[in-house]
């Protein structure tokens, strides 16, 4: 069964006409075509979905997305602001964080609602942080390289 819902993503509204049981990843990436938000496990144990929702993380493969009304959703396209690469986004690619990009929208928002909180972590902090966020590309170090020197530059 279809029902229209109302969703607040990247700072803009939204009504969709969608089935009740799909996930706030089917919504974003076939209703609203935010593909930056990747289909991982659908198990939510790798984290390549994650999205913000008011401020947190939350991972979307999880999430209904009739249960998200009214709350603000922020995927990775929302994240840079007026053509800027949010200083998140500029570290991972300067730091050389990314390799094939696959969790990387997912690893860039789990980093941004962690140093919300945190703004001047341990590297061990930061670890335990992302630590949802499977990557099977590099290893890690310079992920988290790039996520403390966003601290070290604020």
């Amino acid at each position: 069964m279809k029902r229209t819902i109302k969703l607040h993503v990247n700072g803009e509204e939204f009504e969709v006409l969608t089935e009740e049981n799909k996930t706030l990843l089917e919504v974003l990436r076939e209703d609203l075509g935010l593909t930056g938000t990747k289909r991982g496990c659908d198990l939510g144990a790798c984290g390549a979905c994650t999205v913000l929702i008011d401020g947190g993380p939350h991972l979307s493969c999880l999430t209904l997305a009739a249960a998200v009304q009214g709350k603000k959703i922020m995927t990775i396209e929302g994240l840079a602001q007026e053509g800027e690469l949010h200083s998140i986004q500029k570290a991972f690619v300067e730091k050389g964080a990314i390799q094939c990009g696959f969790c990387t929208p997912g690893m860039i928002l789990t980093a941004k609602a962690f140093l919300d909180e945190h703004s001047h972590p341990s590297e061990r902090e930061v670890k335990k942080a992302i630590s949802g966020n499977l990557c099977r590309c590099t290893g890690y170090v310079k992920i988290v390289e790039a996520i403390i020197s966003v601290t070290k530059n604020s």
